[in-house]
Parts: structure tokens; C-alpha cells; sequence
């Protein structure tokens, strides 16, 4: 097996895929939620590993990726707007919208500036007064409580030049969506543990036992993910559905109680559009009222479209089947001609942890 030679402990690696096969008496679907994971599967090649035995579908879990295509026109018209900054991680700068990317917008003369964190752009609104400064506030539950921290600093400061573009979205209502959906395949979940470190794994019990589903919450590491996909495949051939963790070591039952007081502080849940999905219930958050005023559309007067008004190109690309687990990236038409890392159609293409970029990365050409 070559895949191990690369892994830290290839003694227990060979011994959990021996022990997969073993436990596996029908093929099996299981579904990554997290691209990270993705990455790691495929970077491993553990998805050809696993062939015929367990069947790796990737799930929404790049918070690029799912970001609506109908936030990022919104940001481009921030951008545009006199004196206002938009601050945004850097892999957004790349995902094409309905006219273009964000790039595309600074290209034209948009004010469009590139942080590593929130606490960057209110670093900048402090310095640069003159300036409003908007940071587009994208993620799952890892990265909100730092953007409600940052909030939080900017209520603290005074500052009146700093807002937010609220695109925080939550990854247990679109679990549920997959679970719902009339051509649903996914019989296992692997969780994304980084999520979990934030919020836990308690409210999966009730998740688990309404679909009869396995959820796993993993690593990313090799080892780490060969463990989930042998505890949902024992599951499935037991015919049990529970929730369990083998990520101890950074995920705890009921996650970090001081990140949720202070996204719970800031924001309340609302129902959010996902790229590919549609408006999913619950599945976002948006400002409490108490801190309406960092809220940019509202700042600024412009209205928040529930509506996808997706371009020529983004109708060529099939982030939705991508994302939702229903087609693979290889069997999209598009996928390493017209759509490369270099000129990509999509946001599974332009993330790092986009689906169709470990794709390209790791199986070009390939046909699992």
C-alpha cells in the first residue's frame, strides 16, 4: 500500500484499513463535511484506497464554496460605493459572481483590500478614520466568534467607521438539507472536527437518531479519518446510528463555551443562502439588534437579495452537484479544461479547500 508510506504511524494505518475491510460487508457512502478533510482523503489516497468498500463523497464543508453568489455582488457594490473599503480573506477575492469576482471589482477602481483576520480591519478603520471600512464576515461556526470579538472591539473603541458583511453560515442545517433531499445517497457522516471544537457534538444526538445516520467527528489528519470512516462503516453493518467523537483531543461534547457566549452575544440564527443550496433554513447568522448599526447593508442603504442572479459562468459550473455530494468533480465537463486553479468557473475550484482543487490537485485525470 503505497498511501502509507506517507503517514506518521503506518502500522495502525494498515491495520484500520485491514480492519474497514474487514467490518465492510456492502459498499458503503460515507460524506466528508469539511473540505479540509477532503484534502486530506484525497492528498492520501484514501478514497482509492477504500474503492469499492467505502464510497468518499464530498460534502459543503468550504465556507468559500458555499458562500451565495448574491453576498459576493453584494460586497462588489460596497466596494464601489465612495470612501468604503471591502476587507476580505483572500481566497474570496478570487470566486466569480455575477459580474466577475471581487478582483474583477478592484480591477475597475472598487476599494477592495486583502486581511489575514477581522482584527486587521478594525485595526484599519482605527488608522484610517476617513475611511468606512466593511469586512465581508464569511465562514462556519469556527470563524464566527472571531468576527463577533471583532464587533465587539469596535463597540468597545467607538468606532463608527467599521461594519460588517454578515455571511456566517452553520453547518448542521445543511446537514439536514442533505438528509431531505429526494436523491440522497449519504448513509455517514464524517463531522468537520474543527467546527465541533467550537460547538460541540451534543445537538447531533437528536440529528442521528431522526435520519438513522452515523456522525463521526474527525481529525484531519490520515489516521485521524480512517478511524471515523471505520466507526460509521461498524455502525452501519450493526445497524446502530450515534454520534460519537474521535477527535478527543480537540473536541470536547459540548465545545468551547466562551467562543458560543460570544457569538451568541452578537449575532441570533437566521436563514441564510447557500451557493448550490438555496436559502436554508437556520442556516446563518445575522446581527442582533443591539449591533444593527456594524450591519453594512444597512449602513449604507442597500438590500440583501434572497435571489442567486447567477452569470453565464456560473451557470457553467456545477458547484451545487459539487457541494452537495451528487456529482464528482471529475464528471463535471468543465473540470481541467475551461476550469483550472489558473482561470476557474467556481468556487470549488478557487478555494484551498475547495473540493474541485484537491480534484485537480491530487486525481487529475483520474475517474473514481
Amino acid at each position: 500500500m503505497k498511501f502509507i508510506d506517507e503517514f506518521r504511524d503506518p502500522a495502525l494505518a494498515t491495520e484500520l484499513v485491514r480492519r474497514i475491510r474487514a467490518t465492510a460487508q456492502q459498499p458503503r457512502v460515507l460524506m466528508e463535511v469539511c473540505g479540509g478533510q477532503t484534502h486530506s482523503l484525497l492528498r492520501h489516497g484514501i478514497d482509492v484506497e477504500l474503492q469499492g468498500i467505502v464510497e468518499l463523497i464530498h460534502g459543503p464543508g468550504c465556507p468559500v464554496c458555499v458562500t451565495d453568489i448574491s453576498a459576493i455582488d453584494l460586497a462588489q457594490q460596497l466596494a464601489s460605493l465612495p470612501g468604503v473599503v471591502l476587507a476580505s480573506f483572500g481566497d474570496m477575492l478570487r470566486v466569480p459572481a455575477s459580474q466577475g469576482s471581487l478582483l474583477t471589482a478592484r480591477t475597475a477602481g472598487a476599494n477592495v483590500m486583502m486581511v489575514y483576520s477581522p482584527v486587521d480591519a478594525v485595526r484599519h478603520a482605527q488608522r484610517h478614520p476617513e475611511q468606512q471600512v466593511v469586512f465581508f464576515a464569511v465562514g462556519f461556526e469556527t470563524t464566527a466568534p472571531a468576527t463577533a470579538l471583532a464587533v465587539l472591539q469596535a463597540h468597545q473603541l467607538g468606532l463608527e467607521n467599521f461594519s460588517l458583511l454578515v455571511s456566517h453560515v452553520r453547518v448542521q442545517p445543511a446537514m439536514e438539507a442533505l438528509m431531505q433531499a429526494p436523491d440522497n445517497r449519504v448513509q455517514g457522516f464524517l463531522a468537520a472536527g474543527h467546527v465541533c471544537s467550537i460547538t460541540g457534538y451534543d445537538a447531533y444526538d437528536d440529528f442521528a437518531q431522526r435520519y438513522r445516520v452515523p456522525v463521526v467527528v474527525t481529525g484531519f489528519e490520515p489516521v485521524d479519518l480512517l478511524q471515523g470512516i471505520l466507526e460509521c462503516v461498524t455502525q452501519l453493518e450493526s445497524g446502530t446510528a450515534e454520534v460519537r467523537n474521535t477527535y478527543g483531543r480537540s473536541v470536547t461534547r459540548f465545545g468551547n463555551p466562551a467562543a458560543q457566549r460570544v457569538v451568541e452575544t452578537v449575532y441570533e440564527i437566521d436563514d441564510r443562502a447557500w451557493r448550490g443550496f438555496g436559502v436554508i433554513s437556520a442556516g446563518g447568522y445575522k446581527l442582533r439588534d443591539q449591533y444593527e448599526t456594524f450591519d453594512a447593508p444597512r449602513r449604507f442603504g442597500l438590500t440583501r437579495s434572497t435571489e442567486t442572479n447567477d452569470s453565464a459562468t456560473a451557470q457553467r459550473c456545477r458547484a451545487g452537484e459539487v457541494l452537495s455530494g451528487r456529482l464528482k468533480p471529475c464528471d463535471c465537463p468543465e473540470f481541467g479544461m475551461a476550469c483550472t486553479p489558473d482561470s476557474p468557473l467556481g468556487a470549488p475550484m478557487v478555494s484551498s479547500e475547495g473540493a474541485c482543487a484537491a480534484w485537480f490537485r491530487y486525481h487529475r485525470g483520474s475517474k473514481l
